[in-house]
């Protein structure tokens, strides 16, 4: 075996082995982050007053992401790369349970109270005046073609 040979096996096995640490990562972070989700992370602890149960429920996210490193050929250095993950939550409304009967009440987002009327009147005005303006346009020429 030559020591091109030697240099070229070396290189692919520190390639195995960075991918091999890569996807070793990647499962751990699957492990923990896939035992958090769970149906405890989307519907809260219930909560009990005065004969009303109230169940808080939320929208839940979570990824990541990893990465691998190899040794440059005929180079001393090596590159790589690493990773990381995240989680996010949303409340989305909550579960009342009264007198046997669950119902379920979701949580409003103002700015969908405050900017869709907001944005169905400007539609509005500015369609009402474009109108105005098309029908005066064309009664405009009806007039010069007499």
């Amino acid at each position: 075996m030559t020591s091109q040979d030697r240099q070229t096996q070396a290189g692919s096995s520190a390639d195995l082995g960075a991918a091999h640490a890569s996807a070793a990562l990647l499962e751990r972070l699957a492990d923990k982050l896939g035992g958090r989700a769970s149906v405890a992370a989307v519907f809260g602890e219930p909560v009990f007053r005065e004969g009303i149960t109230v169940v808080p429920v939320a929208k839940v996210g979570f990824g990541f992401g990893g990465g691998a490193g190899r040794e440059k050929a005929g180079d001393k250095d090596g590159e790589g790369g690493g990773g990381g993950g995240g989680a996010g939550a949303k409340p989305l409304g909550f579960i009342e349970i009264k007198d046997g009967t669950a119902t379920y009440k979701p949580i409003r987002d103002p700015w969908v109270d405050v900017v869709l009327p907001l944005a169905t009147l400007l539609v509005g005005v500015a369609g009402s005046r474009v109108l105005r303006a098309v029908a005066k346009s064309r009664s405009g020429r009806r007039d010069k073609a007499e």
